[in-house]
């Protein structure tokens, strides 16, 4: 949720799970990157409690230009950069934390132009950087199979066939061409939600989304980056908000340090390489019902965090980290 969320139009944005977070990476001293800037919530909060430097990253360029408002009271404290953030450790080297909120901002969100929401009828684009293919252009393009395909490994959708059926025959009939035809498309697919479930078209949009902005492959790369820039011990933490993202940084974490099956008589332990990381905890940190109160977008939010040991970086083995891949469909 790139730094961000927030409860209303009317509320600030809130970042989530910082307070938990930056006890989890105390103490907070030296540079530090913020790969996924947004409202620049994290990016506060770690020069407040301390941080000698922070280099913000975000690809979006609203993002960059909204943060010159407030980032100019930090001086050379604060260095602004537009790239993605498996590109970081291009920008800062030997950092003593790298902290990544995932997803999209609740700015991106609540602005009906940028295309995000179901709830906001607006153009279907959801491109975080404003630039390449947007969402109604890969509607347009993506063959049925390859639309029920994308729905269900990205967005864990169980009518993704009759979902993609529905997409194909409607935009044979005209183009679907903003947010509020999508959803109604796809509100006509699945059952009406009961109180308290989530909006029928939650799972597609989210699909959709991270389709267009590539966000698996970019978060396997970022936290390859940022094992490359971290310092012997310095402090990763990353918050993801759904499943699928929740099980790469998992995997990606017990992978890097030394986790894993021990082997049998049937598949025999194989050498593995010096632990990259070190875990803390096992379990994630998820929000407490003092936070949930102030932001119930939070709910699906965890944090995991890892130390950096001084072992030298290397390649990961993304098959093993159980990132849906879509190559080769069309």
């Amino acid at each position: 949720m790139s730094a961000a969320a927030r409860t209303g139009d009317t509320t600030p944005h809130v970042p989530v799970l910082l307070r938990p977070l930056l006890d989890a990476v105390a103490p907070v001293e030296g540079t530090w990157i913020d790969g996924t800037m947004g409202a620049g919530g994290y990016t506060r909060g770690l020069l407040e409690s301390g941080a000698a430097h922070v280099v913000a990253i975000d690809r979006d360029p609203q993002a960059l230009e909204m943060a010159r408002g407030w980032a100019a009271a930090w001086g050379s404290r604060l260095t602004l950069v537009r790239d993605v953030f498996s590109n970081m450790d291009a920008h800062a080297q030997d950092v003593a934390g790298v902290v990544l909120d995932l997803g999209v901002s609740s700015m991106q969100l609540d602005a009906a132009a940028r295309g995000f929401s179901f709830t906001r009828d607006g153009p279907l684009d959801m491109r975080m950087s404003q630039q390449g293919e947007s969402a109604a252009e890969l509607v347009a393009r993506l063959g049925e199979s390859a639309l029920a395909d994308l729905l269900f490994l990205y967005g864990e959708e169980r009518a993704s066939r009759r979902i993609a059926r529905a997409i194909v025959r409607a935009r044979a009939e005209a183009p679907i061409e903003t947010t509020g035809q999508l959803a109604e498309i796809i509100e006509k697919c699945l059952p009406r939600p009961k109180p308290g479930q989530a909006h029928p078209a939650t799972r597609s949009f989210q699909a959709i989304r991270i389709a267009v902005n590539d966000e698996y492959r970019e978060l396997v790369g970022g936290l390859e980056a940022a094992e490359r820039a971290l310092a012997p011990t310095g402090r990763l933490a990353v918050v993801t908000f759904h499943s699928i993202e929740d099980r790469i940084v998992k995997r990606f974490l017990q992978a890097r340090s030394g986790g894993g099956g021990r082997g049998s008589r049937h598949a025999p332990e194989i050498a593995r390489d010096a632990p990259r990381f070190t875990l803390p905890r096992r379990k994630p940190i998820e929000p407490d019902a003092a936070e949930l109160d102030v932001n119930p977008r939070a709910r699906s939010a965890r944090l995991r965090v890892a130390v950096r040991t001084d072992a030298p970086a290397g390649p990961v083995d993304r098959d093993a980290l159980g990132m849906p891949s879509l190559e080769g469909k069309r």
